[in-house]
């Protein structure tokens, strides 16, 4: 849901060639200052966005996040091909599963973050941000330093996209006050 911190941090690694080098691929653009700084723009104008009670604020079918989500396919695709295309491998089939993978991640976490948020108060509904953002760049992080944590982030993806949808808008029936 939140896509624009990853693909800095990635982009950020593979410039300093630790872990990611997209270095004489066709991708090598995603180092690049130029698109580094087009991305932190973009997570600029999405973190105002959000803060104005646009994106994910809501429905995570308002305008700020259906936008939201198309960076997060675009994003996603471009990453996977070019991790394709940096372990000398075809890249094209990494736009495919990059697209389905970042559709798969939003859907799981906007559903969540946007069923939270209507359950906290303002405060703590800005917080969600922050963790969302926190979530983003660690399983990044995780999957840039020991790639299989990608498959793992894949199946608890759709583990919470299928609970999520079976779940629906059950009421917590746990502690009751007793008189």
């Amino acid at each position: 849901m939140r896509p624009y911190l990853p693909p800095l941090l990635a982009g950020a690694l593979a410039r300093g060639d630790i872990g990611l080098n997209f270095s004489g691929t066709s991708y090598d653009f995603l180092e690049s200052r130029g698109f580094l700084l087009g991305v932190f723009a973009l997570a600029v104008i999405a973190y105002g966005l959000d803060r104005r009670g646009g994106s994910g604020a809501g429905s995570p079918r308002d305008p700020a996040s259906l936008l939201l989500a198309a960076g997060a396919l675009v994003l996603g695709a471009l990453l996977f091909a070019a991790s394709l295309a940096e372990g000398h491998r075809e890249s094209w089939p990494g736009l495919v599963a990059g697209v389905a993978c970042a559709a798969l991640g939003y859907a799981a976490v906007a559903m969540l973050f946007a069923r939270a948020r209507r359950r906290l108060e303002a405060g703590g509904g800005a917080l969600l941000t922050l963790y969302a953002d926190g979530i983003a760049l660690v399983l990044a992080g995780a999957a840039i330093a020991f790639p299989p944590l990608g498959l793992v982030a894949v199946v608890a993806f759709l583990l919470l996209l299928v609970r999520t949808r079976t779940g629906g808008e059950r009421k917590y029936e746990g502690l009751r006050v007793l008189r």
